[in-house]
């Protein structure tokens, strides 16, 4: 919990310094999300097989980068929102560990009201 508290810490240290807070609304925010997953998906659209292989080993450190910029804003809309990333992580982990059981779910991709 230190590591998201303290990059959390730098985040907000960064927006505060430029004076960003004024743009930042929960909208706004999750959009800004959503459009860096995007970035994300970006890396991998239309690649398959050694292509995408390939292609990510060439390609890791943009990649990474786009990753860091959703955890960004992943940090950023859940302090302004005073959400416990730890606790909603552990919430939501042990919500899911009871609609896919192991024995019920193992190797198989079907959602759990599909099933």
């Amino acid at each position: 919990m230190s590591d998201i508290n303290e990059l959390t810490k730098k985040i907000i240290a960064f927006r505060n310094a430029r004076d960003w807070k004024q743009f930042h609304n929960p909208k706004d925010l999750a959009l800004s999300l959503v459009l860096e997953a995007s970035e994300v998906l970006e890396h991998f659209q239309w690649k398959n097989g050694k292509e995408l292989e390939k292609y990510i080993k060439e390609n890791k450190k943009e990649i990474s980068h786009e990753l860091a910029d959703t955890l960004y804003w992943l940090l950023t809309i859940s302090h302004d929102l005073k959400i416990d990333l730890k606790k909603a992580f552990n919430e939501k982990m042990k919500i899911n560990s009871q609609k896919y059981p192991v024995l019920k779910f193992k190797g198989r991709s079907e959602k759990y009201n599909k099933l």
